[in-house]
């Protein structure tokens, strides 16, 4: 077991709902054991967080969102996106075949809360990019809900690969647009340079960092 002096500070981390289930949560589950006097905070926000301004030692986020003047630690591999539907919903309509033709479906929306607005669907192929902003009856603001209403059919979704592989593999869902969802930078721990680490927050940030 890991020894740390006593009276160690607790450590207040700010994620999103998919960075703390996949990442946070399973190392913490095995790093916290080994030391029972410190203590961590998880705030779930899937809005991009001021960090300094709300006063959390650090925050989540993927590696294309961290600014310049942080310092940003890989916590997970590099990343995909999915379009998926269920297939009673491509039973009754066609799979869009380009990014454009997403206007056309039902898709279930995503709310940002920093934003306040509605998450635009991100696409690349090649030296192309476009932003999709879409319409359908549902609005949330986290990828769990998401993905229970995919599974029943309300039309299509924009997830995380990982969440999507298990019902891909079983049938329930249906992948489309493949080819423009290419791999990006995955999670990040970040905090600023300035900040005074101590001896449990570098703990901390090494037993999250990815090793892959």
């Amino acid at each position: 077991m890991g020894t740390f002096a006593p009276g160690a500070i607790a450590q207040q981390v700010d994620g999103t709902e998919h960075a703390s289930h996949s990442i946070l949560w399973p190392r913490l589950a095995k790093f916290l054991p080994q030391y029972p006097l410190i203590k961590v905070e998880v705030t779930v926000e899937n809005g991009l967080t001021d960090i300094v301004a709300e006063r959390y030692d650090a925050g989540v986020r993927l590696g294309e969102q961290v600014a310049k003047d942080m310092i940003a630690v890989p916590i997970g591999p590099r990343m995909r996106m999915a379009v998926v539907g269920a297939p009673a919903y491509f039973a009754q309509r066609s799979a869009p075949k380009k990014p454009q033709e997403l206007t056309q479906h039902d898709c279930i929306n995503l709310r940002l809360q920093t934003y306040g607005g509605l998450y635009a669907w991100e696409f690349e192929k090649g030296a192309r990019e476009l932003k999709v902003r879409v319409e359908g009856q549902l609005v949330f603001n986290g990828s769990g809900q998401v993905l229970s209403a995919v599974l029943a059919g309300f039309g299509l979704a924009y997830l995380p690969q990982d969440l999507t592989e298990p019902h891909l593999a079983s049938g329930r869902l249906k992948r489309v647009l493949e080819d423009w969802c290419p791999p990006f930078p995955g999670y990040h721990l970040y905090y600023p340079s300035r900040r005074q680490s101590s001896p449990a927050f570098v703990l901390l940030v090494d037993a999250l960092r990815y090793r892959g």
